[in-house]
């Protein structure tokens, strides 16, 4: 089965310029994540696809395909489907397809070899990594401004905070697993399964059982690691972790 792990790296990230090359403990913030990728056991070929030909060099150097995208499927406005649908058209095959976005550098192998095994195994349109949303944060909780007063944008039926509903957002994604196909349109199609990763816990949630708890330092490092990054790059400085 062709299961490829497709990196999208631009050239023109506006936030922190060169982003994507940005230095992180020895080597470009994108090897981290090409790294895993290949030592993904589910994953048979690593892609990256960019437009900037000093990306696809990094790429090439830490040992993936590249894929040549064109200038205007790169603009800061461009959909990620766009981005997919490109790639789908051009590599041809793919049966099961891994985006993986580089600014998760601390996503390792065997989480990319876990979210392809619950695809395979519930028979889900896609796996999408998630996060919970804080319970301060969910919909009964949120209020906007109309005009000059705060207004709910939900009703709050919990009395306590335990007794609200858990809610989940994307985290990047770090992992998204889908099978091509009209699925595209959506990113997250009807038939999604979650693959938590929270602060103390990462792993597949699957029926029947709570996601392995792997740890508090595997999240807080990344958070770290992310953190330092993002200030080291806007002070043109490398990291060192």
């Amino acid at each position: 089965m062709e299961v490829v792990a497709l990196v999208p790296a631009r050239g023109g990230s506006k936030g922190i310029p060169r982003k994507n090359l940005a230095p992180l403990a020895g080597q470009p913030l994108l090897a981290w994540t090409i790294e895993a990728a290949l030592a993904s056991e589910a994953v048979t070929r690593t892609v990256v696809s960019t437009e900037d030909d000093e990306i696809a060099r990094a790429a090439r150097a830490a040992g993936a395909e590249v894929l040549a995208r064109p200038a205007e499927l790169a603009a800061d406005g461009t959909p990620m489907r766009d981005v997919i649908e490109h790639a789908l058209d051009e590599l041809g095959g793919t049966e099961v397809l891994v985006l993986l976005q580089p600014t998760s550098p601390l996503r390792r192998a065997e989480h990319v070899d876990a979210a392809v095994a619950l695809l395979h195994a519930t028979g889900a349109d896609s796996v999408l990594s998630v996060v919970e949303v804080p319970h301060r944060y969910r919909p009964g909780s949120l209020m906007a401004l109309d005009g000059d007063r705060l207004v709910a944008l939900a009703e709050d039926y919990a009395a306590t905070r335990q007794e609200k509903p858990a809610v989940y957002a994307r985290n990047g994604p770090a992992i998204l697993v889908l099978r091509p196909g009209e699925e595209t349109e959506r990113l997250a199609p009807e038939r999604a399964d979650p693959y938590a990763r929270e602060l103390e816990e990462l792993g597949a949630a699957i029926e029947g059982g709570p996601p392995p708890r792997l740890g508090r330092d595997d999240a807080l490092g990344q958070a770290r690691a992310i953190d330092a990054l993002y200030r080291a790059a806007a002070e043109g400085r490398a990291v060192t972790l």
